[in-house]
């Protein structure tokens, strides 16, 4: 006989787990099914290990930089194994963490592969037992994965993906990342830092395309200076395992092929929705390219089936699937939340130096055909950034010159993804630019570069 539950969240990834524990809150009986572990891909093999990987490379970079703030670091090295460790003790410790939430909030852990084989029903693969549940309302929350090459899939050897990338038992000395999105940028940022010899190949114009144009120009700068040799408007026809290395076949912008050996190459051009063999074929779900197509909810086509995060499309970041996970639940129990914004949603990457931004670039706010006025300001005219030593980068703000509505904020430099909320706070309330004037930031702090690049926009900047 079946168990029998309010909601059934198939998923335990950010989105699937804060959507069990708000289910909980709001007094549904609310199972979870998971075929790996507790916090799905961000907390064991994404976000927050490679976070603690990233922190690591930058110590290791003040270190061997300990002159510029009058300190003395002699024979800097690390210990790879040891570095490894730390993340993995990272992830696990916050899978515990997932663990005890579960319990607390009374949230039935299912533990198996899930498929739906009916509308309200669930069949879990455990080994050769096979548990039964049904449930009024089931929300899909199984994520994406890596996206391989078609002509080289990784091998976890010398081609890898990100879950390679974090691992890894060798420290590659000439390393070719390809795809320069978020994850391609870390990783480059990561292993330059700790003394590879790096490339990037992009298909696109500039690297992280999504991104403010000249947040692009201004990165392209900083890590070819750093040392990461990048290669836009360049395409990868080939690439395979030779020796000990790998061989890139790379297509150049003057269409000339170059083949060159590296040590290792990690693939980050995208993602692929986990939507297969789950049983929504069957059901009549509606997806598009593989991702789910849902509303501003979280429903999709078919009555009771919803579906959050990675599996229903971009942004894929963790905390635009956490609160669509919220919305859903609160929906589900008769709420009346309001509808997915993905204008509000940051975008983060945390590279060395940082990248944040929310809402629109200035080219795409001038697409939309809006009149507008742009402030920007440097570190370099911020104390606090010039004390820390990190006087690279800047803050820019895009406003609609007739409403005053901030409709974009573009970030690059120290700790900006810290920073990005102030924005995203003032885009949710809807925040003008005579708010954001008025309002008082303490000083000496980074986040007074965010004022001045409001006073920036209309004339009034104090320090530039």
């Amino acid at each position: 006989m079946a168990d029998t539950y309010d909601l059934v969240i198939l998923g335990s990834g950010p989105g699937g787990y804060v959507a069990a524990i708000r289910a909980s809150q709001l007094g549904l009986k609310v199972a979870i099914v998971e075929r790996e572990r507790l916090g799905g891909i961000c907390l064991n093999w994404g976000c927050i290990p490679t976070k603690a990987l990233l922190r690591t490379s930058e110590i290791y970079h003040y270190m061997q930089n300990a002159e510029s703030y009058g300190l003395k670091a002699d024979n800097v090295g690390f210990d790879l194994a040891k570095v490894v460790d730390r993340s993995r003790k990272v992830a696990g410790q916050l899978n515990a963490g997932v663990k005890g939430l579960m319990k607390k909030n009374k949230v039935t852990v299912v533990e198996g592969v899930g498929t739906v084989t009916a509308k309200g029903k669930l069949s879990v693969k455990q080994g050769d037992k096979t548990v039964e549940l049904e449930a009024k309302n089931i929300i899909v929350a199984t994520g994406a994965r890596a996206r391989d090459l078609p002509f080289a899939k990784a091998d976890g050897k010398t081609i890898w993906t990100y879950r390679h990338a974090m691992v890894p038992t060798e420290m590659p000395t000439k390393l070719l990342v390809i795809g320069s999105g978020a994850i391609g940028v870390e990783f480059a940022s990561f292993y330059n830092d700790m003394g590879a010899n790096v490339t990037i190949v992009e298909m696109l114009p500039r690297i992280l395309p999504v991104e403010d144009e000249e947040v692009s120009a201004f990165m392209d700068k900083a890590l070819t200076k750093q040392g990461i040799k990048l290669l836009t408007g360049t395409g990868l026809e080939g690439l395979a395992p030779s020796g000990s290395g790998v061989t890139a076949k790379i297509k150049h912008k003057d269409g000339k092929v170059v083949e060159e050996t590296f040590s290792h190459a990690i693939v980050a051009i995208g993602i692929v929705p986990n939507t297969e063999n789950i049983g929504l074929e069957a059901l009549g779900v509606e997806t598009d390219r593989g991702h789910i197509k849902t509303d501003g909810y979280g429903r999709t086509n078919v009555d009771g089936i919803w579906a959050i995060g990675d599996v229903t499309g971009a942004p894929w970041l963790a905390h635009k699937a956490s609160h669509e996970g919220i919305i859903a639940v609160e929906k589900i129990a008769g709420g009346s939340p309001h509808q997915m914004d993905k204008a509000n949603i940051p975008g983060c990457t945390y590279s060395r130096p940082q990248v944040a931004s929310v809402g629109m670039t200035e080219a795409k706010a001038k697409e939309a055909g809006y009149e507008l006025k742009v402030g920007k300001f440097p570190f370099i005219g911020n104390g606090k950034a010039i004390a820390l030593g990190e006087a690279e980068g800047f803050v820019k703000t895009v406003f609609d010159a007739k409403t005053g509505e901030l409709l974009g904020a573009h970030m690059v430099g120290a700790e900006v993804t810290e920073l990005i909320q102030g924005y995203v706070v003032a885009r949710q309330l809807e925040t003008t630019e005579a708010e954001l004037m008025e309002t008082v930031f303490a000083h000496p702090t980074l986040s007074e570069m965010m004022h001045e690049s409001v006073l920036g926009a209309y004339g009034r900047s104090i320090h530039y």
